[in-house]
């Protein structure tokens, strides 16, 4: 397997890709990561833009992105932002967004893509 660089991916995961994936791997989370990119948002406009997470949810997940150095609040309003490391992160989200304007089909309307290639 080739990495975006076009170097070889190792064979054995590293420790440090292993806690990415579980961190980033939970529901929701690359979600609020990606909602963060454009700018600093209140948790009731961030709960707004996640549709069917619930505020505990969410809560939760700010957290932990929080704990992993990812997001912070700002401001005297507790805004959530990324931190420089989160939107390296977000910025790492564009080949995602790419392939799946290629190969995921629309949804069905209700935020739910059937999760094969479209042909």
């Amino acid at each position: 397997m080739r990495s975006a660089t076009g170097d070889s991916i190792p064979a054995e995961p590293s420790e440090k890709i292993l806690a990415a994936i579980d961190l980033l791997g939970q529901r929701w989370m690359l979600r609020v990561i990606w909602e963060l990119e454009p700018g600093p948002l209140g948790f009731l406009d961030l709960r707004r833009r996640m549709g069917n997470c619930s505020s505990s949810m969410l809560s939760d997940r700010l957290q932990q992105l929080q704990s992993a150095g990812l997001t912070r609040k700002h401001g005297p309003r507790g805004a959530y932002e990324l931190t420089t490391e989160g939107a390296l992160l977000a910025e790492s989200l564009q080949p995602l967004w790419d392939w799946s304007e290629q190969w995921t089909p629309s949804g069905d309307g209700n935020g739910r893509i059937p999760w094969r290639p479209a042909r």
